[in-house]
């Protein structure tokens, strides 16, 4: 199986960067599943209902998040009856939303699985405990299981691997924005990089417009944020994993330019 993991998508560039490149990314690589972190859709804080229904249309199977998904109010409602949007795992028992999603593509089955990080996070449930137990549950259906992992911390990503390896096909770190170049697979056949990166304009601060967002750091005031739109690109990595094992026999990292400039609009485009 072939699977290609989206990097955090952020603002209207990179939504319109990921509706213009997924589908030719799927027909090049002949790509079978597109798991892609949504969670900064919505101008870099969180993600409404029309940008999620739209974003399937993009060729995107399962939506991960992190700590900006409850942003925006109205997805509350939405996340409750759409399962193929995730919320991390380990939020407390009776957090609407589900943290993991089981799908069949084919003869196949995959399982992703979204936890959150808790150094300089949120303070929510154990993401070890969590993610362990999750993994626990789904190894009964299928050995093909990624997990998006959304933290800050490089040690707090790198401690799940190796508490995972061998049980999961891939962890991908989410939400610094910056790709890192430390893709590796374990020798037990586990694929990891400490994140993904972005997909949005990275002439920016983490896809942020450059001049406030200097300001909060020299001054400590509060400054309202929006979406840079210079240098966009589509961050992510492909993987290619064994069917029968799950061992992910290769990783590859992604960094594709975008020129939205004079491109065809369809309705599964972003304008």
């Amino acid at each position: 199986m072939t699977v290609l993991f989206v990097a955090d998508i952020c603002g209207k560039v990179g939504r319109q960067a990921a509706s213009f490149i997924i589908k030719s990314l799927k027909e090049e690589h002949n790509i079978d599943y597109v798991i892609a972190n949504i969670e900064n859709a919505a101008g870099g804080f969180g993600v409404t209902p029309e940008m999620s229904r739209k974003a399937f249309g993009y060729g995107i199977n399962v939506q991960t998040s992190g700590n900006h998904i409850w942003d925006r109010y109205e997805i509350i409602q939405y996340i409750q009856k759409e399962p193929r949007l995730l919320r991390p795992n380990n939020y407390p028992s009776g957090v609407p939303g589900n943290g993991t999603y089981l799908d069949i593509v084919g003869d196949k089955k995959v399982a992703t699985i979204n936890v959150m990080g808790r150094a300089f996070l949120k303070d929510i449930d154990c993401p070890f405990e969590s993610a362990f137990k999750a993994v626990e549950r789904l190894r009964s259906e299928t050995k093909i299981i990624i997990v998006d992992m959304h933290a800050e911390a490089t040690a707090e990503k790198q401690a799940m691997l190796y508490y995972l390896d061998g049980k999961i096909s891939a962890l991908i770190g989410t939400h610094t924005h910056v790709q890192t170049a430390d893709e590796t697979i374990t020798e037990k056949g586990t694929a990891f990089i400490s994140d993904v990166g972005m997909t949005g304009p990275h002439d920016s601060v983490i896809g942020m417009e450059k001049d406030p967002s200097l300001a909060r750091f020299l001054t400590g005031m509060p400054k309202r944020m929006s979406t840079a739109s210079g240098d966009i690109k589509l961050s992510g990595v492909l993987l290619k994993i064994d069917d029968s094992s799950g061992i992910c026999e290769s990783i590859e990292r992604l960094k594709i330019d975008f020129d939205p400039g004079n491109l065809p609009v369809s309705n599964n485009h972003e304008e």
